[in-house]
């Protein structure tokens, strides 16, 4: 089943010739003209990545990003930010945001493509290997935790530990969570390292994972 990419952008001659090269490539395409309605899009369709624009009207491509990183079940869902912005402080806003990376216009269609490609391959990874997707919807069929259980297992974290484990599922690296937290990255690695063992997780994906099952971030 070909895998569904979603467009957005008000500028309709960059959404159909983006449209066109990735249906040629395979892909199932949906286009949005604003955040506000990729926001519904992406709720109708469960994409399994988002190409936005930044300026756009209504909700610009920062907002549609921080809001979708809200949903737990949507923080490991790809996407990619173009736009013609290119200054230094407004790529840290777009990563800050939750982009996973960040294309300047213009661009040529084969560097998205490719781009696209890897972030998809990593997607498929994580499904693969450690059984959570998008398009799950929160749902499990494994047994989640109570209210009872979750309470308990939150109230064993330390207040720095439920920090990181949030921060965690926005996908931000060690030295990001650090700037947040105000720490060093080392101290967070230790905190990652506590959360690991406590959940009985391997890494950080099976982590984010788990927290996302069972609930522990917001």
């Amino acid at each position: 089943m070909p895998l569904t990419i979603l467009v957005v952008d008000d500028d309709m001659g960059t959404r159909l010739s983006i449209s066109d090269y990735l249906d040629l490539a395979g892909y199932t395409v949906i286009t949005a003209k604003d955040g506000q309605e990729a926001l519904t899009m992406v709720e109708q369709y469960h994409p399994d990545l988002i190409v936005t624009d930044i300026v756009m009207p209504r909700m610009n491509g920062y907002e549609l990003v921080r809001q979708v990183r809200q949903q737990p079940k949507l923080r490991l869902l790809p996407v990619i930010l173009l736009t013609g912005r290119t200054k230094t402080q407004e790529r840290i806003l777009g990563y800050q945001s939750g982009c996973d990376l960040y294309l300047p216009k213009p661009f040529e269609l084969e560097e998205l493509g490719a781009a696209i490609q890897n972030l998809l391959e990593r997607s498929q990874i994580i499904q693969s290997e450690y059984g959570f997707s998008p398009k799950d919807h929160g749902d499990s069929h494994q047994t989640q935790f109570s209210e009872i259980e979750k309470s308990q297992f939150l109230s064993s974290l330390t207040s720095r530990e439920q920090e990181v484990l949030e921060l965690l599922t926005y996908g931000l690296s060690n030295v990001d969570m650090g700037q947040r937290l105000h720490l060093s990255p080392r101290t967070v690695e230790k905190y990652v390292s506590s959360l690991l063992k406590k959940t009985t997780t391997n890494n950080r994906a099976e982590l984010v994972r788990f927290a996302i099952k069972h609930g522990l971030v917001e």
